[in-house]
């Protein structure tokens, strides 16, 4: 007669694990593991610890005696240990299912690696084109017809890839644009494709053809491979470390910004990238339009031109030096020599802010223009942000880039709505928009930047705001000759980013401009080029400043400026 197996469940002192027997020495912890363990036809004795604190020390008879479970108990257990098998048997099932098809896999993958895959050298010379290049009229139609199709041979990375059946569909880029490849027969079922990751590396050449009729890819036509290689070092990381793991629509912003080398690979950061392009191109375009002169004026400088708070110090060999805030004072110089000028170049800004639409290093598009009045310079500015808006557009393909980032953009209204600072004081008071310090606005406020935000976004179209008090800017703009109190000066305020262009006209009276220096506490003596522009043949004069990724970020709609720059650098951020 077999002996009756028992088995021993503390509470208190027991383990379920598989290093216990379930002796008195080894108790499990759970009457449910016990019974999924070892059955329920086994005898289970039950303990629980006496209330209270035990003696340190103390011996068996300070707990109680082992009884045998209750009825209550072990129904439940058993119930527990059924629901266990039956888990235990689908993890068993799951897991063999899992095995069989990596096995098939396996084979699969082994019977691959024995295509080969060469390219066929009696076909038409494939020519090399960049993804977005094709002839239209030598593209073969999808109805079968005999027209012989472009051969040509491209190359990209893999951005998306799916099959159907034994076909295979891959999207691939380049930077200039996207095709859609197919591979069928053994191209579809050799070993690189079978094991191809997103953001692979590929050489492909094949036939492009119009696409079917009802059917949609990029540029109407796609390109049927008769042959494809992945050169050594080309192929991109799968499993845990694959792209689409490691940025994704929910990876947190700050995750994005320090793997940003790889968020631009994405759809919407590459086509603020390109808009970018376009845009800087069009502002080259128009400025020679306008017959201005480019010039490169330093970076390192040790003179401040936007107040020295935000002036980024440096040790300049033996002297004292800073990154540059503005390339303004130095186009001025150029004036007298080359007529009209401006520049793109960085500008750096040491501000402790976060918000937005600020940056630590940006691109400054200034401009200088000689001998002009306060109404010129605003018609310069309209002028020059529509025809570059126009130029901008005139590109399709850049285009539809901007429309896909802003469904809504239109092009900005002429003329801009004209603003004084005073009527823009009233205006905030009537609609009671309060200041910084929750008061009503007053003469001399400098507008907060979520007031001045709020108020163009409720107009809803591009404002120059202008006059502003001579106390709250810059110590070289023009004192307007009716208006003491306010600068001929302006900010343009675009929606829903708010100032994107500064802009003044420039002291040039040598009196009033040293007046200024010394009213500001300024020392005049490192200015002696700047300010030696009033001794030999003066002029009047004026300019401005435009921030070009708060310009994306208003037409490209972007939150924020540090998704309209390649590697944005603010307040705490200097990587990668």
């Amino acid at each position: 007669m077999a002996t009756e197996q028992i088995f021993h469940i503390d509470e208190d002192v027991g383990e379920d694990s598989t290093t216990q027997t379930g002796a008195q020495d080894s108790p499990y912890k759970s009457l449910g593991y016990a019974v999924f363990t070892h059955g329920e036809t086994a005898k289970y004795l039950t303990r629980k610890s006496k209330t209270g604190d035990i003696p340190e020390g103390s011996d068996e008879s300070a707990r109680l005696e082992w009884k045998p479970a209750a009825k209550a108990a072990m129904k439940k257990a058993v119930n527990y240990a059924k629901q266990q098998q039956k888990k235990a048997g689908r993890e068993k099932e799951l897991l063999a299912l899992r095995q069989k098809e990596d096995e098939d896999r396996k084979k699969v993958l082994d019977e691959a690696k024995k295509i080969v895959i060469e390219e066929d050298l009696s076909l038409p010379k494939a020519d090399k084109i960049k993804l977005d290049e094709a002839d239209p009229a030598k593209i073969k139609l999808g109805n079968g017809s005999d027209v012989k199709g472009t051969r040509v041979r491209v190359f990209g990375r893999v951005h998306r890839e799916r099959r159907q059946k034994d076909v295979m569909f891959i999207t691939l880029r380049d930077g200039y644009g996207f095709m859609q490849v197919i591979f069928t027969g053994p191209l579809a079922k050799c070993y690189d494709a079978l094991t191809l990751t997103r953001e692979t590396s590929m050489e492909i050449t094949g036939e492009l053809r119009e696409v079917p009729s009802g059917a949609h890819a990029p540029l109407g036509r796609e390109l049927h491979a008769d042959y494809f290689k992945i050169h050594a070092g080309w192929k991109a990381a799968g499993g845990d470390d694959a792209i689409t793991n490691r940025v994704s629509k929910d990876t947190e912003h700050a995750t994005l910004l320090d793997l940003r080398h790889l968020t631009l690979r994405g759809e919407t950061a590459s086509k603020v990238m390109l808009v970018r392009d376009a845009v800087e191109h069009a502002f080259n375009l128009v400025f020679k339009e306008l017959r201005m002169r480019k010039v490169s004026p330093p970076a390192l400088v040790q003179t401040q031109v936007e107040g020295g708070a935000t002036l980024f110090k440096f040790q300049y060999y033996n002297e004292e030096a800073y990154l540059t805030q503005s390339s303004q004072l130095y186009l001025e110089t150029c004036l007298p020599s080359m007529g009209d000028v401006y520049c793109i170049e960085k500008s750096f800004r040491a501000e402790k802010s976060l918000t937005r639409r600020h940056l630590a290093e940006y691109t400054h598009i200034e401009g200088e223009l000689d001998f002009i009045t306060f109404d010129d310079l605003l018609t310069h500015l309209e002028q020059l942000m529509c025809r570059v808006l126009e130029v901008t557009m005139s590109d399709p393909v850049v285009k539809q880039y901007i429309l896909d980032l802003n469904p809504e953009f239109k092009m900005p209204e002429r003329p801009f709505k004209r603003m004084k600072y005073s009527d823009a004081i009233d205006w905030l008071v009537e609609h009671d928009i309060p200041n910084e310090d929750g008061e009503k606005h007053k003469f001399g406020d400098d507008i907060a930047e979520a007031a001045e935000r709020r108020m163009t976004d409720i107009i809803n179209r591009p404002i120059f705001l202008t006059h502003f008090p001579t106390e709250i800017k810059a110590f070289y703009m023009q004192k307007d000759k009716e208006d003491p109190r306010v600068t001929e000066s302006v900010d343009c305020l675009m929606p829903g980013v708010g100032e994107i262009i500064g802009g003044s006209m420039r002291m040039y009276d040598y009196e009033e401009l040293m007046a200024a220096f010394q009213r500001e506490g300024i020392d005049p003596a490192a200015y002696y080029w700047y300010t030696d522009q009033r001794k030999y043949g003066s002029s009047p004069h004026g300019g401005y400043g435009l921030g070009l990724e708060r310009f994306l970020a208003w037409l490209c709609k972007q939150h924020t400026v540090r998704d309209c720059c390649l590697y944005p650098r603010y307040f705490g951020r200097c990587k990668p």
